[in-house]
């Protein structure tokens, strides 16, 4: 048995969908979270599948989240449809409900967050409603869990029933008509569903699939309704269904402050408002950025690395008032001050010696393996605390407030607000939000938020904004916020110069977003997607991370001799100092041209949590203890303040991982596009890198040469693309859009 889980957006099915399969998918108070439908077993009985489906508002598809929704009902007929129905706002949801209603598969509507209509002192007569409807309703809420098990027991019991619902919907004397007439011509339908396709049929849907020959018998019926109504077919549809919901809701929904100003609509005054909007947006991503990566999250990554992959830590004080005295006169022994923990470097070290390994297996295991992804792991507390602070306002109901905000910025460069619904997908991983691009219906439009999506800073790439800022900006406040900003930058600067090409042209899409009530973040989902946005990270640790380690360690400590192939005193004399110096000249403009930086770059294509595990094996725990440095400290000792943000820019903003741009391939689903993506990436990460180094540098006294030439060509290009005419037949940016209250 197959239940298909159907709704709006944000009504609560990825929430229903995790209470019924024990999944843990994303769940946020923002439409357009689930892009894809998505499949798990039902915990109670391992032989029900559960579809969680994209949230849509009705089944004519305009969009891509439609088109799957609805070709799954119609090709793959499950034998359910649970209908989930927000009851704070049922007028909605029931338009969606009316259309299921008219696939001939038995429905279940299930009326959620009924614990917030109780609150609201708001009442459902949901026996009337219920009778009305034709179909069984269940109160419930999916948060906390109330009804969950009768509504289990009910979905299951109706899907093997097999009772089909009678439409209810009552069209006016022209629409029964033509509808009457449809019916009969469709008899390759199934009974239960030739009102669904004749309705298709009158509201001239392309995407429906029906007899080819019998087209312009269709079309001949289609006119003469449309004749007999005097007026448009779909518009006449849409006002006798709303007509009907309409009178329902009068006679079975009674609220308390109907028409009245809610707590959400006194919030959005504010955080909404056309002069504010933007500066408390900044604040939010600011403050944000400084907890996870300035203050507290430096502070328990800080922790992290010089205790659990450093030297060690004491359990009582990190060592007391005693170690820090006998420290100032001395090199003490941690051991002897306190109950002291050895660091993982220390301890497996100490377990090699013991084993009598090898030297160079030791090497490999400390040097590589333990350096490597000891770095990398090291600022899994910044990312725990980033996606903590993400899912909070994720949850609150601010995301979908920023998507609005942007989209008036967004809309003036061509741009729309649904291009930075992917962006915010994309804060956790770069694929997701690639993949969120689908819901965008002008190929154009979805084209450019697929090349542009990921300049957002994805969480790969945190622990490569924390390592500069900590190595060679001492921690600034400002180096991790810049990233965020900049990568808006990036994405309305694009959008200026691509939408002038004419593969861009078209007009902008429509952007019409329904802003969800604002509500007290639940612990357990905020936890759940801290630890999914989280976990994949830890994996790449363990597996991609891991094995790049290993090889990086190979690389840099073997080499050609005059004694042949054979292990290397010095890394500068191994294989990977000669491949980095053969691509270092390529950034020596950016003012990185060195080897190790030049390996650390290529290496962040794989995954750019390689940048900071190869310095971690190239700068690694081991060595750079026995010269009494941090390892941090000698990484930015390559680095001046211009070469070490250069180094940043072009990570940033340069082509993503190899799995993003697996995404990039699947969602252009064409070679092509694909190679003008990375293509396009990979000179904009290139440009801004260049330019902030050349200007820089020549700002700051050291002279003017070949570079700042360069850097004034690349300048001088990137205004002429900005400022230039578009090309014949581009459609300039529409009037900003406003969301759905």
């Amino acid at each position: 048995m197959t239940i298909a889980l159907a709704g709006n957006p944000n009504a609560g099915k990825t929430t229903l969908f995790n209470a019924l399969t024990g999944s843990n998918q994303f769940v946020g108070n923002w439409p357009g979270v689930t892009v894809e439908k998505k499949e798990g077993k039902l915990k109670t009985q391992k032989d029900v599948n559960v579809m969680d489906l994209p949230g849509v508002y009705s089944l004519s598809p305009y969009s891509l989240e439609e088109v799957i929704t609805r070709n799954f009902l119609l090709e793959e007929k499950p034998e359910v449809i649970l209908n989930l129905i927000d009851g704070t706002n049922i007028e909605r949801n029931l338009f969606l409900t009316t259309q299921l209603l008219e696939l001939g598969i038995p429905v279940l509507a299930a009326v959620n967050m009924i614990d917030e209509v109780e609150k609201a002192g708001d009442f459902i007569d949901l026996k009337a409603l219920e009778t009305a409807l034709g179909c069984p309703l269940v109160p419930i809420s999916a948060l906390k869990g109330t009804g969950i098990p009768g509504l289990i027991e009910k979905a299951v019991a109706l899907g093997g029933e097999k009772t089909r619902p009678a439409p209810k919907v009552p069209f006016s004397k022209p629409l029964e008509a033509g509808i009457s007439s449809l019916s009969d011509l469709l008899q390759e339908i199934p009974e239960g569903q030739k009102r669904f396709y004749a309705l298709k049929i009158l509201e001239k849907d392309e995407k429906i699939s029906l007899p080819l020959q019998k087209k312009e018998k269709f079309e001949e019926i289609r006119k003469q309704t449309e004749a007999a109504c005097g007026d448009d077919i779909e518009s006449l549809i849409a006002e006798d269904r709303y007509r009907f919901i309409t009178a329902l809701a009068e006679k079975c929904i009674r609220k308390k402050n109907r028409g009245g100003e809610t707590l959400s609509d006194r919030i959005d005054r504010v955080v909404t408002n056309r002069v504010l909007a933007l500066p408390i947006f900044a604040a939010v991503i600011f403050l944000i950025y400084f907890i996870s990566v300035t203050s507290i999250g430096t502070w328990v990554t800080d922790w992290t690395n010089d205790g659990l992959f450093g030297e060690g830590f004491h359990l009582f004080g990190l060592g007391g008032r005693a170690f820090a005295e006998a420290a100032e006169t001395g090199d003490p022994n941690p051991e002897d001050f306190g109950v002291w923990i050895p660091g993982l470097p220390v301890l497996i070290g100490r377990l090699l010696e013991a084993g009598g390994v090898s030297e160079w297996l030791s090497s490999l295991i400390l040097d590589g393996i333990v350096a490597g992804v000891g770095a990398v792991l090291g600022f899994v507390p910044q990312m725990l605390v980033l996606f903590l602070l993400l899912a909070l306002v994720e949850s609150c109901g601010y995301m979908a407030r920023i998507a609005f905000i942007l989209d008036r910025l967004f809309r003036r460069f061509g741009l729309s607000g649904k291009s930075f619904i992917p962006m915010l997908v994309g804060t956790g991983c770069g694929v997701p939000g690639v993949m969120a691009s689908r819901t965008i219906e002008n190929p154009g439009d979805r084209r450019l938020t697929v090349m542009t999506t990921t300049f957002m800073p994805c969480g790969a790439k945190l622990p490569v904004i924390a390592m500069i800022s900590g190595a060679v900006f001492g921690g600034a406040w400002w180096v991790a916020p810049s990233a965020y900003f900049i990568g808006i930058a990036s994405v309305i600067m694009s959008g200026i110069i691509l939408k002038k090409t004419r593969p861009f042209l078209g007009e902008v899409s429509p952007f019409v977003m329904e802003l969800p009530p604002y509500r007290v973040p639940g612990g357990v989902n905020v936890l759940r997607a801290m630890w999914e946005r989280s976990s994949s990270f830890i994996k790449k640790a363990g597996s991609i991370i891991l094995l790049s380690a290993v090889l990086i360690w190979f690389l840099s400590n073997f080499g050609f001799t005059g004694e042949g192939f054979q292990r290397v005193d010095d890394m500068n004399d191994g294989l990977l100092a000669g491949i980095g110096s053969g691509i270092a000249i390529l950034f020596a403009p950016l003012g990185f041209g060195t080897w190790d930086a030049a390996v650390a770059t290529i290496t962040g294509l794989i995954a750019k949590e390689n940048v900071v595990g190869t310095m971690g094996v190239l700068y690694g725990f081991a060595e750079v203890s026995e010269e009494g440095e941090e390892m941090w400290s000698a990484f930015g000792a390559h680095f001046t303040a211009l070469s070490g943000y250069a180094f940043l820019l072009f990570n940033l903003y340069c082509p993503p991982c190899f799995a993003a741009i697996g995404a990039i391939r699947r969602e252009m689903n064409n070679p092509k596009w694909t190679l003008a993506a990375v293509g396009y990436q990979l000179g904009w990460g290139y440009l801004l890198a260049l330019i902030v180094y050349q200007f820089g540098s020549f700002f700051t006294g050291q002279g003017f040469g070949l570079g700042t030439v360069a850097g004034i060509l690349g300048l001088a290009f990137l205004v002429w693309l900005l400022v230039r005419r578009p090309s014949e037949g581009s459609a300039l940016p529409a009037e900003p859009s406003e969301a759905a209250a």
